[in-house]
Formats: C-alpha cells, sequence, structure tokens
C-alpha cells in the first residue's frame, strides 16, 4: 500500500538545472573549464560539491569550501522567480487527499534547499539533506533515512528523480522510482533503474 512520495529537488520539483549550469559555468571559468550541457550531465548532474570540486580542480578544505559557498550564492541570485514542474501542485493535493505524505531527498546544501523550496511555496513534512546523513546520491542512505524516519518500507514509496545518480540512489534503497526528463536522457534513467522516464508530473497524476 503506498503511503508516501519522495523527490528529488533540484531537476524534479522545478527545472533548476539550466541555473545551475550557469552558475557553476561562472564559478569554474577562472580555472580554464568550460561547462557546456554535455559537461554538466557527465561530470557536475547529481554530485555532492565537494566531490565536484575535488574530481573537476583537486581542490578540497578551505579553497573549496570558498568556491562552493561562491557557486552558490549565486545559485541562489538566479533562483528568484521558480516555476514548479507542471503537474507538481495536482499531484501533491491528489497525494493529500488520499491521505499520504511526501519528502524531499536531496543532495543540495541546506540553505540552497530551503531557498528553492521557500521559492515554490513548499513545506515538505520531510526533508532528507545528503550532507547531513553523511553519503549522498547515488549512495542509498538519503532514501533509506527516508523511509526510516516515516516509518515505512521502500515498497510504500514512490520516488521521483531526474538524474541517473539520484535514480540509482532510490532504487538502491528498494524504492520505485520515476525519472522526469528535465535534464537527462530517456535511456541513461531507465538504464539506472526507473520504470519509466516522465515528461512532468501530469502523467502521474492519474496513475495513484
Amino acid at each position: 500500500m503506498l503511503k508516501a512520495l519522495l523527490f528529488d529537488l533540484d531537476g524534479t520539483l522545478a527545472d533548476t538545472d539550466p541555473l545551475h549550469l550557469q552558475a557553476w559555468r561562472e564559478a569554474l571559468a577562472p580555472w580554464g573549464l568550460q561547462v557546456d550541457e554535455a559537461f554538466y550531465r557527465k561530470r557536475i548532474s547529481g554530485r555532492l560539491n565537494p566531490d565536484i570540486v575535488q574530481d573537476l580542480l583537486g581542490l578540497e578544505g578551505e579553497a573549496a569550501q570558498r568556491l562552493i559557498e561562491a557557486k552558490e550564492a549565486r545559485f541562489r541570485e538566479l533562483a528568484q522567480d521558480l516555476k514548479p514542474t507542471p503537474g507538481l501542485h495536482g499531484l501533491l493535493a491528489k497525494a493529500e487527499a488520499q491521505g499520504l505524505t511526501w519528502g524531499v531527498v536531496t543532495n543540495a546544501p541546506r540553505e540552497n534547499a530551503l531557498h528553492v523550496l521557500r521559492a515554490l511555496g513548499l513545506n515538505p513534512p520531510l526533508l532528507v539533506l545528503a550532507e547531513e546523513v553523511g553519503r549522498g546520491k547515488p549512495d542509498p542512505l538519503p532514501y533509506r533515512v527516508a523511509l526510516e524516519r516515516l516509518g515505512i518500507e521502500p515498497g510504500e514509496a514512490l520516488a521521483f528523480e531526474d538524474s541517473p545518480s539520484g535514480v540509482r540512489s532510490a532504487v538502491g534503497a528498494g524504492i520505485p522510482t520515476y525519472a522526469l526528463l528535465t535534464g537527462h536522457g530517456k535511456e541513461a534513467l531507465l538504464e539506472a533503474g526507473a520504470l519509466e522516464a516522465l515528461r512532468d508530473f501530469q502523467q502521474i497524476v492519474d496513475l495513484l
């Protein structure tokens, strides 16, 4: 029996990836790196910030943190007029009518997550931040923590993700997972374990 819907944040609740791409492009340009959409999908999307800057630049510690904070501050400047993914509010309304709870499971830093949720007018009953549980997606731990906090089994939830990394995290925790086609191709999302790749949330409302 379905009891909860679990959502990734960036690229799932709203199409924020173009804003992250721009912020990373500006942050990495002084280092001689050119960030286009293919580079972003392959090297950045779905990963934790410390892993990104260590992989791309070999930075750790304070130097890495300064770059990350500057990039995320720029993202928040850009993310002022966010629109929810089509069908999201309808899906949440239907879930509430059926007595389902919902939550957000994200690799985003706390300040970013709260900024995006405020911009969208959302107040999830559950918010799981990878940086606070010790490991980020694609590790299943963030979703396992979500299940534990809700007191439910993997088969009693549905997850919604937009990146192969996120899909692997949710599927690794045993949760049936749908993917949103906001940033990655259908083939990569299905290969990661998604049940289906959706254009937006309108396609899932009728299935509940």
